[in-house]
């Protein structure tokens, strides 16, 4: 397995997984593209190049994402951005659930397909999702919109490597584990730079042949 070497760009690296992504990136020196839709001290002090003001549920935000890096090429597009609302039955909010799919679902697509014509053959998407968004694995419910939002982006991914697969262009659908985030309340059992890079090892190995799977970033294959 080798490092893919080339530019990146890691959508939702403002904290926790992206930002910890885009200091193994700078470490190990890749040409790094960090969006977000605000800047954070720690990731402008990285020294990488960061685009802000990007709402992935916005389309002419992200239009304005492709604008800025038209004629670019990207080696590698990572989808980090997400948000996780614990809903129950007894406490439904839709509106809530609509949010989580906006962002979590419906944001990374908009993100592939506003950045198409920067990819090229030998590219790579990560989509970064999670194993709540699998219907086998689904023991405890609840967690609506989350569950509902990652199952819709499982499928989404699922899609794209079928259309781009002729383009010689890779998706892998990557859970990080239960990591220790601002997302997850602090909660977790792996730290988000330990999560960062078993992701990226997955996808360095990522192939053409492989596009479309879903994986745990500890290498295990996980059930849709």
């Amino acid at each position: 397995m080798s490092a893919v070497t080339g530019t990146w760009v890691v959508v939702g690296a403002n904290r926790g997984i992206g930002l910890e992504l885009c200091t193994h990136l700078k470490n190990r020196g890749e040409t790094v593209v960090a969006v977000c839709r605000s800047g954070s001290e720690p990731l402008r002090a990285l020294g990488v190049e960061v685009v802000e003001g990007v709402d992935v549920t916005n389309q002419d935000s992200v239009a304005e994402l492709a604008r800025r890096l038209t004629g670019r090429s990207i080696d590698v597009l990572v989808a980090v951005a997400g948000v996780l609302v614990r809903d129950t039955l007894e406490a439904l909010d839709l509106d809530v659930v609509r949010d989580q799919i906006e962002v979590n679902a419906l944001g990374p697509l908009r993100v592939v397909s506003s950045l198409l014509p920067n990819l090229r053959s030998g590219s790579k998407v990560a989509l970064i999702t999670s194993r709540m968004g699998s219907l086998a694995d689904n023991g405890s419910g609840s967690y609506y919109g989350y569950r509902m939002s990652k199952a819709a982006l499982n499928m989404a991914g699922k899609s794209l490597s079928i259309d781009l697969k002729g383009r010689g262009i890779a998706v892998c659908l990557l859970h990080p584990g239960f990591v220790r985030t601002r997302m997850t309340g602090g909660n977790g059992d792996v730290e988000p730079d330990v999560a960062a890079g078993r992701l990226l090892q997955r996808i360095d190995g990522l192939t053409l042949e492989e596009s479309g799977a879903f994986w745990h970033a500890n290498g295990e294959r996980l059930p849709w």
